[in-house]
């Protein structure tokens, strides 16, 4: 049985969650990836129940087959600020009740920072602060750790980080992880030839468990491999080029996981022009 392309882009909600949908339509995505709130701040509301319906209604009637948010960046459950890591729990409680609202699959969280203390001790704050969310939230909504560029003190750059966190978590099963090849790329796991491609993803799934990746952030990086720096960059157009997605859109391994592009994007051609690269990157391998 033929398997569905799952591909799309990261879309706006800016007036209203319906937006979302038309804008994925019209880039004709199977998937897409929101933000539920305002990514840059702390307030949080539930939606109405008429909103709610109107949203799964639209999908239901679209092509598009998977919706995954992506959590406020402003989310830090590593954080050893008693006031930052209280909002953060509340936050992400929040985020877990609006994905449930939607009947949302996935919800992408960027592990944390420890600013201060040890590595160490934010990934135990880390894995007990996801189950306690997950014990009082207890919908079907799983959270997906994503793999981080290594920018200053976040967690989650390695996969040794990502495990260590999940080894941790008692909810192993409502846990899972979003592979970012941006992030990676900055990170230092150098995906460009064929070779270490396959040493990547061998390394991930002895560490991490390719059963567990859900999601994949598809994004060329603006820096060298090794820089920790998070800039994205437009499919094949930075240090990692199209060999690279054109594995990845190919491996039958990935067939069935959602692939979001979070490229630059000005207007919505651009995403649209980035959609038809990797489409046209299966075309070529047939």
């Amino acid at each position: 049985m033929k398997t569905t392309l799952l591909l799309g882009a990261h879309v706006s909600t800016a007036g209203g969650l319906i937006t979302a949908i038309e804008e994925g339509t019209a880039l004709n995505c199977t998937a897409i990836q929101i933000f539920t709130k305002n990514n840059r701040q702390w307030s949080y509301s539930t939606f109405s129940e008429l909103d709610a319906a109107t949203f799964k209604e639209a999908q239901k009637n679209s092509a598009i087959k998977i919706v995954v948010s992506h959590a406020s960046y402003l989310i830090n459950i590593g954080s050893p600020n008693l006031d930052v890591y209280q909002k953060s729990l509340h936050a992400l409680a929040a985020e877990l009740q609006r994905c449930h609202q939607l009947k949302i699959p996935f919800l992408v969280l960027h592990p944390g920072a420890f600013v201060a203390g040890t590595k160490d001790e934010a990934i135990t704050q880390i894995a007990k602060s996801l189950d306690h969310v997950l014990e009082h939230n207890p919908g079907t909504t799983k959270i997906l750790l994503e793999n981080m560029a290594g920018q200053g003190t976040t967690i989650g750059s390695t996969f040794e980080e990502l495990g260590a966190i999940y080894e941790q978590c008692k909810n192993k099963s409502k846990i899972g992880f979003c592979f970012d090849t941006c992030h990676a790329c900055a990170a230092g796991y150098n995906l460009v030839s064929e070779s270490a491609y396959n040493n990547v993803f061998a390394e991930f799934d002895r560490i991490l468990s390719l059963k567990n990746l859900q999601v994949f952030h598809l994004n060329d990086s603006k820096k060298p491999c090794g820089s920790h720096l998070d800039r994205h960059e437009a499919i094949g157009k930075g240090a990692l080029g199209l060999a690279v997605f054109k594995r990845i859109m190919n491996d039958k391994r990935f067939s069935h996981i959602s692939k979001i592009i979070e490229t630059p994007r000005t207007t919505l051609d651009d995403h649209a022009e980035n959609l038809n690269v990797l489409r046209q990157l299966i075309a070529q391998q047939k």
